[in-house]
């Protein structure tokens, strides 16, 4: 039997109280076509190493799970990049449409630049699903509203980082640097 909301709620609430969970809003741009939003926010942990602590996840489990760990990756890199944009004097969202296309983040700054990225863990195949929806997404932004996005990036654990052919930046977390 599901919780009660009022329940859930409050353990929300009391999350958010403690910094364990933090919402990141969901992002409306200027689109060419009337594709309709999804406005919900995310929620992603403050520090993904205490959902890792409360599983009891040692790295041998997550590198045989990789979905747990992919979402723990993912949840880690938003952290560090809401610090950045903050930085900046950014903010950070994500984007989801009824089509079912998405962006785990956008950086988007108060002079009106932003730039989207899409976290996966390193394979060539998600790599090249992340740059796909990246590229969408550019083509669905109204740039006569809007300015042309900074960058894509797909964020990565993989070693190396580069610029596709198509001009999306593959980036490993570790040069994310101040």
């Amino acid at each position: 039997m599901p919780p009660d909301t009022r329940t859930l709620d409050s353990y929300i609430n009391a999350f958010k109280k403690l910094f364990v969970i933090e919402d990141i809003e969901a992002w409306s741009p200027k689109l060419r076509s009337s594709t309709a939003l999804r406005t919900a926010d995310t929620r992603q942990f403050v520090d993904p190493a205490i959902a890792a602590a409360v599983l009891g996840a040692k790295p041998d489990d997550l590198l045989s799970d990789l979905n747990t760990f992919g979402l723990l990756f993912e949840s880690m890199c938003i952290r560090d990049l809401r610090v950045y944009a903050e930085r900046l004097n950014g903010n950070m969202f994500n984007y989801r449409d009824k089509t079912g296309l998405e962006a785990d983040a956008i950086i988007h700054l108060d002079n009106g630049k932003w730039a989207t990225i899409e976290v996966k863990l390193g394979s060539d195949d998600a790599i090249e699903q992340g740059a796909k929806h990246l590229l969408e997404l550019k083509a669905r932004v109204d740039t006569e509203k809007m300015k042309h996005p900074s960058f894509l990036m797909v964020m990565t654990a993989s070693p190396y980082a580069y610029r596709r052919l198509d001009g999306v930046f593959v980036v490993p977390i570790g040069c994310l640097k101040d």
